[in-house]
């Protein structure tokens, strides 16, 4: 239990910066959704799906094959000197290529006055690229509050700059304030966006510039082949596991009857609503942060399965408790969004429970990274991501960005038994499935509860939130009874 205890706790530290910056990010959906226009917004939403893809061409998973060949100390600095060095020349190679291919770029993705666009993103995924090493040798080194720190200056810079172009600007303009003009130009509209980001990114590359020392112990040729081989199959699993998250984005635009102009709109609708979803994936992103290196350094121990399987129930409980917490009080969270936006909401439950299902698929998946099965992990991966695909193109003609929403829940659900299926014979662990599928009975249960209570009591009645406030501690209280024994370990361990 004192492991758990420790994950846990780094876990918190993690998430500090997830949290905060997705509550931030809250922030920046609030003003997009009114100083954008939906095409904007689809726009936004599609670029950034692109840039999900191109990252894992970036990066292949080069911070996998660190954590797998860095966890002993005494190899460390040479591993992250050949991982950074051989990161920073194909930084070079594919950002040169992405520059030289702008307009062609931008003419095949129907943003041909715009090909500063695809420059932009490219110098953003090239920072972002560099930045990935030095974050994982943070997470490596056990380091939680530099990265946390690293994380919220990325956050704040986007946060002001974004306030500063999208929403200070334009009042300045519109009340004569004339030094606006020097700054700021209506035409970029969404183009401030991505500056922001640039800008961004270029000052988290300066922040981490203190790690990026050690490249002194040079490049070793037969260490990179090994590492290489490690990551080869993680970038297929990577790359599946962003077709799975971001192909609905980019397909939407190319499936969907109206215009394009049309289409963008309902991207801008399902991809904003999509973000109502999130705080699973904050709460999934910042275990992952932990649990990466956790488990690798506690691989060899006699009970790191049983460790696997308690830490892989905590991590449903909490994600069903966040999933809870925003269908119960969805009525506020909506407001994230401009009222033009809420058309979509119906996809939410829907998106949350994928969600869900994706972050348990990460604490199944553990083993084959453990193992040094990552092609199992990889083939895994390639079948969810063409469900992914053949269901889109099924459902969504159809029934629109709903159908987008259930490809996505069918996929993660796949994906969880087929990891755990695969697992049996190389990594068997005892997973509380029974006491996991309680869990996600009862939080179905006490939704239901409350929204069939909804539909007879007005939006607004004081005793509605009460009951949901109720309903909400039930659950919480569900939990303490019937995890009362394990909880009073964690607290009594050291």
């Amino acid at each position: 239990m004192s492991l758990l205890k420790k994950l846990a706790g780094e876990t918190a530290l993690y998430g500090l910066s997830s949290i905060v910056g997705r509550m931030l990010n809250y922030l920046l959906v609030f003003v997009y959704t009114r100083a954008l226009s939906k095409p904007e917004n689809g726009t936004l939403n599609e670029l950034y799906a692109y840039a999900g893809f191109l990252i894992v061409v970036y990066s292949y998973r080069m911070e996998s094959a660190y954590f797998r060949y860095g966890t002993p100390e005494k190899d460390r600095e040479k591993v992250y000197a050949t991982g950074l060095y051989s990161l920073i020349g194909t930084t070079l190679i594919i950002t040169l290529a992405l520059l030289l291919g702008a307009q062609p770029l931008a003419d095949l993705l129907h943003y041909s006055e715009h090909p500063e666009y695809i420059r932009w993103f490219a110098a953003i995924l090239a920072f972002d690229c560099l930045a990935e090493l030095p974050f994982a040798r943070l997470r490596l080194e056990q380091r939680p509050w530099r990265f946390v720190a690293g994380k919220v200056l990325n956050i704040s810079i986007n946060i002001l700059l974004t306030l500063f172009w999208l929403v200070l600007c334009p009042w300045a303009a519109k009340n004569g304030f004339h030094w606006v003009h020097y700054v700021w130009s209506k035409d970029v509209g969404v183009g401030y966006v991505f500056l922001t980001n640039l800008i961004a990114s270029v000052a988290t590359i300066v922040y981490l510039l203190p790690q990026m020392k050690g490249l002194g112990s040079g490049f070793d040729h037969k260490l990179w082949r090994q590492m290489i081989v490690y990551a080869a199959p993680l970038i297929i699993v990577q790359f599946a596991g962003i077709v799975n998250q971001m192909l609905d984005r980019t397909l939407l635009k190319w499936l969907l009857p109206g215009t394009p102009d049309e289409n963008l709109a309902e991207v801008g609708v399902y991809g904003n609503n999509y973000k109502l979803a999130m705080l699973i994936t904050i709460f999934t992103q910042a275990y992952r942060y932990a649990a990466e290196p956790f488990f690798f350094r506690h691989a060899g121990e006699e009970n790191a399965p049983e460790i696997q399987a308690q830490a892989t129930k905590w991590f449903t409980i909490v994600a069903l408790a966040g999933m809870l917490g925003v269908l119960l009080f969805l009525d506020v969270v909506k407001y994230f969004l401009g009222e033009d936006y809420f058309s979509g909401l119906q996809v939410v439950p829907i998106l949350l429970l994928a969600n869900v299902l994706l972050g348990i698929y990460y604490n199944l998946s553990v083993w084959y990274r453990l193992k040094d099965k990552t092609m199992l992990g990889a083939g895994i991966s390639l079948a969810g991501a063409l469900l992914t695909l053949l269901l889109n193109l099924l459902l969504v003609p159809h029934i629109g960005f709903v159908g987008a929403a259930w490809a996505a829940l069918v996929t993660y659900t796949f994906m969880c038994v087929a990891t755990w299926f695969a697992g049996l014979k190389y990594y068997p662990v005892d997973y509380p499935f029974a006491r996991m599928g309680f869990y996600i009975l009862a939080t179905f249960g006490f939704y239901g509860l409350s929204y069939w209570l909804g539909t007879a009591l007005p939006e607004t009645s004081v005793l509605l939130w009460t009951i949901r406030v109720a309903l909400f501690g039930g659950f919480l209280g569900l939990i303490y009874v019937v995890e009362k024994k394990d909880l009073r370990g964690m607290m009594r361990s050291t």
